[in-house]
């Protein structure tokens, strides 16, 4: 691909003829909801990273899990950004072309206790006998939610009154108008609540649950060859990305990403860059560590939900992002 250029330089004009320029590959990618959680992804876009690449990013939200997998499956989109969970579900089911996790974006999980008042001192405890709204059965959120109550003890099943038989995009409303003593919110939802002083936040399930691989990019085993180029490219892009979000300072993040929350106030927006960097859930690099997964696959099977015999060297190809982290 050629370009030409004139400069002007002290009145002279001079042309320069260059060849060799990258040719742009455009990257159909489907993000499972738009959320501040996948901050680095638009980061990435925003900065010019993913540019730098050689990577034209067409960035599609399709709300959930099941829509997002059926559009990769069936080459509607070119990489996933999806609960790892996702791919264990797909493997369970013997596709012809295993859906395989190459890239983490988030390493916690991003939900935050929240009560209907600030608790000084508080203890898990003090859960037992009351009224949780929790999140939707089957999935991350829940399965996490659940495993950090079982951990302190606490029975969700018995030891409280869990609601989970509200839709995802109700609950907060359901809180708001009454229902429930604790619910588990995703921001900025959680500190709207605070700032309205509707609730408070008082835990964070993602501190209390550790590392997972939340939400990350998976594509087709068989993207891996056909198209090894982009794939480690966009990965190279993704770990420039996660390195600036943790260098800048919250408020320049901010800035970057707010064209994607066009309705959330700018320092909202910083607000949670700030409490979601604090506690380490944007990842500091694309590498899904065995661990992780390890810690994934207890979640799923104390939730009774892992009839698949899952292993991490089959669903985790981590070469590209072990390549760009060297």
């Amino acid at each position: 691909m050629k370009w030409i250029r004139y400069l002007c330089l002290f009145g002279v004009i001079m042309l320069v003829v260059g060849c060799g320029d990258k040719e742009m590959q455009d990257v159909k990618i489907g993000e499972v909801t738009r959320s501040i959680f996948y901050a680095p992804l638009y980061a990435a876009i925003e900065e010019g990273f993913f540019e730098e690449e050689g990577l034209n990013i067409k960035l599609s939200t399709i709300p959930g899990g099941d829509k997002t997998m059926t559009a990769l499956l069936s080459d509607g989109i070119d990489i996933a950004l999806i609960g790892a969970e996702t791919s264990i579900y797909v493997a369970g089911q013997n596709p012809n072309d295993v859906v395989v996790n190459f890239a983490q974006l988030t390493q916690t999980d991003g939900t935050f206790l929240v009560a209907r008042e600030e608790i000084e001192n508080f203890n898990w405890d003090m859960l037992k006998g009351s009224t949780f709204l929790g999140q939707r059965v089957g999935g991350m959120p829940q399965m996490a939610g659940e495993f950090v109550l079982k951990g302190h003890n606490i029975d969700p099943h018995n030891d409280l009154t869990l609601i989970q038989n509200i839709d995802f995009a109700n609950i907060a409303n359901a809180f708001a108008s009454g229902t429930g003593d604790y619910v588990q919110l995703f921001e900025p939802t959680a500190s709207i609540f605070e700032q309205q002083g509707t609730g408070k936040i008082v835990a964070s399930f993602g501190e209390e649950l550790g590392r997972i691989p939340y939400t990350g990019f998976m594509a087709k085993e068989s993207k891996f060859d056909k198209d090894k180029e982009m794939i480690e490219s966009f990965t190279k892009a993704l770990y420039k990305a996660q390195k600036w979000v943790y260098e800048q300072p919250a408020a320049d993040v901010a800035k970057s990403i707010a064209p994607y929350f066009e309705d959330t106030d700018l320092a909202l927006i910083e607000k949670v860059v700030t409490r979601y960097r604090d506690q380490q859930s944007f990842a500091t690099d694309p590498i899904i560590e065995e661990d992780e997964f390890q810690n994934l696959l207890n979640v799923m099977s104390e939730a009774g939900v892992l009839e698949y015999d899952a292993t991490y060297e089959e669903l985790v190809n981590r070469t590209f992002a072990d390549k760009v982290v060297k």
